[in-house]
């Protein structure tokens, strides 16, 4: 098994089309399709991001980091939520995607999440971590 993200992204349109549909049907869609991640047992996380005009940018274009505040202006495709999936292949991520309930416009980015295990072992900073995945159960 494996985990990847599904990294959901939309643009204005999308959007749009997203604040025409009533919420209770959006509760309806993502929780039966949430129920269905649940039930195969592949759901690790899902959540949805606040507002992107409540969030801000730390830019690090320059040589100090610059924090603007949002909104952004033109939003080609903005991060709205994502899933963490555990499972046995890239192409079931994929066949889990494209069942997802969205809007027309919106993507999905899928991306495998690495593991510790997949770092070197004998660095001091990952034994670090690895103790304190290990405490708090993440291991």
């Amino acid at each position: 098994m494996a985990k990847y993200m599904l990294i959901m992204r939309a643009d204005d349109a999308s959007y749009a089309k997203f604040e025409n549909i009533d919420f209770n049907e959006i509760l309806e869609a993502m929780g039966k399709f949430n129920d269905e991640l649940i039930r195969a047992g592949v759901l690790l996380a899902a959540e949805g991001l606040d507002d992107a005009k409540d969030g801000v940018v730390v830019d690090f274009t320059g040589e100090t980091p610059v924090v603007s505040d949002g909104p952004y202006g033109e939003t080609k495709e903005l991060f709205g939520g994502y899933y963490i999936l555990d499972v046995a292949s890239k192409q079931e991520a994929i066949e889990w995607a494209k069942r997802a309930p969205m809007t027309a416009g919106t993507k999905t980015e899928i991306r495998r999440v690495t593991s510790i295990d997949e770092f070197p072992q004998d660095n001091e900073w990952i034994q670090k971590e690895r103790a304190w995945r290990e405490q708090t159960g993440q291991l």
